[in-house]
Formats: C-alpha cells, sequence, structure tokens
C-alpha cells in the first residue's frame, strides 16, 4: 500500500524536491520549473493530498477568518435571531465563504469603552466586520485612526472616520414619512429606538418630510424596543396613553412594523383602513405578512458584498471610502 501523503513534506520526498518547491508548485508560482511544477500537481492528485488551509493563511501571515461583530450597547435585549441580523449574516456568510474565509460571529454588550481593542488584541481574524453602529460611532471612530481592517455597516455621517456601508436613512425616512402624508394621513407616529444612530436619521428624515408638505401633519416618536417580545408592550402602552389615534405608524425595521399591526388588529382596528403601516429593511416577512408589508428596502445583498469587498481591500493595506446605498419604496397592502 502507498505511504499516506499528510505533508507537504511528504509530497516533497516522494517528489526529490523540497518543501518549499513543493509549496511554491502548488501555489502556482512561476518560480518553479513547470515540468517540475506539473509533475508535483499530478502526485498531490494522484494521492489525495490538499494543502492545509491552516499552513497556508500560516505562510501568508493570515488567519483566513473574519470577525462579524453585533454591538447592542443601544437596546441589550435585541437577539441575533433578528431577521435583519440573520439575514445580513447569511449574505455575508455566502460572499466570505466564496473568498475562502471563515467567518466568525460575536454579539456583544460594550461595557467598557475597550471592548473593541480587546477584540482586536486577540488576534484571532484578519479583519472585523461591524453589523450596526449601535451607540457606538464614537469607539468605532477611535479605534479606526489606527487599525484598518474594519468596515461598519450602518450610518454614514459627516466627518466620521471608520469606513461604512449602508443605507442613506435619512431619505429612507422622508421616503416614508411622504408617503404616508401622500396616502392622507395626518396623525403620524414612529416606532424605534433613536439612540442607534439609523433609527435617528430615519425619524429626522420623517420629520423632514413632514415639515417639506406644507400640510397640517403631526409627528410623534415613542420609543420602541427592537426585540419582538418587548415592542408590542411598548406600542400597546403607546396607543392607551395617546391622547390622538395615529391614522399613519412609521416603525424603524420590518419587525417593528409586523408587531405594530398585530397590535392595532388585536384591538379592533384594521390595516390599513384605520392605521395605516410602513417598515424599513423589505425582509422576507413583509412580503409574506398579512397584510404584506409596505417598507423602504435595504439591498442587502449589494451591501455585504460591498462589506467584504472593502475588508478585503483593507486587509490589503488599501484605505476605502464609505458607501451609501439608495433606499427604495415597495408599496404594498398595509398602506
Amino acid at each position: 500500500m502507498a505511504e499516506k501523503i499528510r505533508t507537504i513534506y511528504d509530497l516533497a520526498k516522494l517528489a526529490g524536491v523540497s518543501g518549499a518547491t513543493v509549496s511554491r508548485a502548488l501555489a502556482g508560482k512561476d518560480v518553479v520549473n513547470s515540468k517540475t511544477a506539473e509533475k508535483i500537481r499530478k502526485l498531490a492528485a494522484d494521492h489525495g493530498f490538499r494543502p492545509s488551509s491552516i499552513a497556508r493563511n500560516l505562510r501568508m501571515q493570515k488567519k483566513g477568518a473574519i470577525g462579524v461583530v453585533i454591538p447592542l450597547g443601544h437596546d441589550k435585549t435585541q437577539h441575533i435571531s433578528d431577521p435583519f441580523f440573520m439575514t445580513l449574516i447569511g449574505a455575508l456568510a455566502d460572499e466570505l465563504t466564496e473568498k475562502g474565509f471563515d467567518l466568525v460571529l460575536s454579539r456583544i454588550i460594550p461595557d467598557t469603552d475597550d471592548w473593541l481593542n480587546r477584540m482586536i488584541d486577540s488576534d484571532r481574524v484578519d479583519g472585523y466586520i461591524i453589523i450596526g453602529q449601535s451607540n457606538q460611532s464614537k469607539t468605532l471612530d477611535r479605534v479606526a485612526q489606527s487599525y484598518l481592517p474594519m468596515v461598519a455597516w450602518g450610518a454614514f455621517a459627516q466627518g466620521q472616520i471608520h469606513c461604512s456601508v449602508g443605507t442613506d436613512n435619512f431619505l429612507g425616512g422622508m421616503l416614508a414619512a411622504s408617503h404616508l402624508i401622500d396616502k392622507g394621513c395626518k396623525k403620524l407616529a414612529f416606532c424605534g429606538n433613536t439612540q442607534a444612530i439609523e433609527m435617528a436619521l430615519r425619524l429626522d428624515g420623517a420629520k423632514e418630510a413632514v415639515k417639506q408638505s406644507g400640510k397640517d401633519v403631526s409627528l410623534v416618536e415613542t420609543p420602541t424596543h427592537l426585540a419582538a417580545e418587548l415592542s408590542g408592550t411598548d406600542i400597546a402602552a403607546f396607543l392607551d396613553s395617546t391622547d390622538e389615534m395615529p391614522d399613519g405608524i412609521f416603525a424603524g425595521s420590518d419587525l417593528i412594523a409586523l408587531t405594530a399591526i398585530q397590535v392595532l388588529v388585536g384591538r379592533g382596528l384594521s390595516v390599513p383602513n384605520d392605521v395605516r403601516v410602513i417598515g424599513f429593511d423589505d425582509l422576507l416577512l413583509a412580503q409574506t405578512s398579512v397584510p404584506t408589508l409596505t417598507t423602504i428596502r435595504q439591498d442587502i445583498t449589494s451591501g455585504a458584498k460591498h462589506l467584504v469587498e472593502c475588508l478585503l481591500a483593507r486587509i490589503n493595506g488599501a484605505p476605502t471610502g464609505s458607501i451609501v446605498l439608495n433606499p427604495e419604496l415597495i408599496q404594498r397592502a398595509s398602506t
């Protein structure tokens, strides 16, 4: 029985060359004679030998893994199982796998200002993708001054130092509120947690739409948790306490919007006849809910691609600028 080939050194012994020559041949380096390289590759194929990705990454001084981090400074109750997180993580996993990287996922409750520095100092991955800036924009800016391989999904603010990829949340908020106003709504409510910069910009955009409408339209903010098991209670408490029932609800996420619909229907109200509801994200849930949900679409697949491309460029030492994606109004039955 032929001896099992386990390492490049076993293969080198069989081929009568050095381990370095085998390594270069399998990596496709031109410095190896073509005839020798062909012989080495054929021997490797005949013996079912595949070089260790760990060894290859060590030679390249890379770990072969990317850290994907979800910081929850603004809402510690939110879960990784949130449909938005799962959708973006899935898209990132697809992109990273195609590029030969593993994904290392972390959910972080920022307890000190150096939480990100501690992760970087652990030296476990080649770079970081941060999903959502939460209320940690200052931390990201501080770290980005000395650490290049990091990109965040989220909002872009003038003057920020860290690289971000995300939707124009201000414009998205304008589109949402303008749509409700065009549908005849006069009493708008925004449901979301504006400690997160993205949510704050969505609310600011909605306020600007109300201002530009020139109509007698009011807009109130009702702080709402992002976790579904808590947002329903928040929305119900708001409806109980308000003197004027809203005729239009702009929810900061699809999940909040769908919860709002459940609360309204549970009170005998009809959507959209009594209250029109619009969300933000355009997740699969928005397309399959009853009624189907009008929402502001974020191009999550394109966003994941941009995140990975920017990060890989930064891993290779090339700074990249932030990318702002255009939102899109998707009208369905809830408005």
